[in-house]
């Protein structure tokens, strides 16, 4: 009996031993916290991402809108391809804090009412980016055809988007590939798409589409 207690004393002793518990409690919790973390943030930046995305594309719609506002000859102006270009242009420097150019594409589209049928159709579309998405509204119809997917106005947000007669509503959209912060680890495959509507603040002479070079960044 004595050999007994005397084997059982240093276990009696290690389970009344405190020494090192917290050690052992904080080794135990830090890979939960750890991955709690690295989740918080991970979230934290796709929020972000998907701010920066939406104000891209309200800055888009909201400049292309004012093409044409500064020109003082007395005439009508037309748009031309490199107005537009400057407007793409500084929409992907815009979003160069999530690197919009390489992960995404921005597009934008001249949605008018076509001066014989007076039904609504993309008249012209430019793209920049790297990436290869395509308007969720369907390509540039020049012609105004009734196989147009935009024929009674175009649905953003909820509502129905019409041109006015004789004028454009300017659509911008941005598409973003999201990487995560810590690779496929905790977000696979999402693409965000943000879109913005504003109507052309001035007269402009739309009946040809844009002048110039449309192809350089044709969809």
């Amino acid at each position: 009996m004595m050999q007994r207690m005397l084997h059982l004393r240093p276990v009696r002793a290690l389970s009344c031993n405190i020494d090192g518990v917290s050690v052992l409690e904080f080794a135990l919790v830090l890979p939960l916290f750890m991955t709690l973390g690295m989740y918080g943030a991970e979230i934290a930046w796709l929020n972000a991402a998907s701010l920066e995305v939406s104000q891209v594309a309200v800055s888009m719609a909201d400049n292309a809108s004012r093409i044409g506002q500064t020109d003082n000859s007395g005439v009508t102006p037309t748009i031309s391809s490199s107005d537009v270009e400057s407007v793409l242009t500084g929409a992907l420097e815009e979003g160069g804090t999530i690197n919009l150019e390489d992960n995404g594409r921005v597009i934008l589209s001249s949605l008018e009412g076509h001066p014989v049928t007076g039904k609504q159709y993309v008249h012209w579309q430019q793209c920049k980016g790297k990436g290869k998405q395509q308007s969720a509204h369907g390509k540039a119809d020049i012609t105004g055809g009734l196989l147009s997917s935009v024929l009674d106005g175009l649905s953003l947000g909820g509502k129905t988007i019409k041109a006015p007669s004789g004028g454009a509503v300017m659509v911008a959209e941005v598409w973003y590939e999201y990487k995560g912060l810590f690779g496929t680890l905790f977000v696979d495959g999402i693409v965000l798409h943000e879109e913005a509507a504003v109507i052309a603040r001035d007269d402009r002479s739309i009946d040809n589409g844009l002048t110039g070079n449309s192809s350089k960044n044709g969809c």
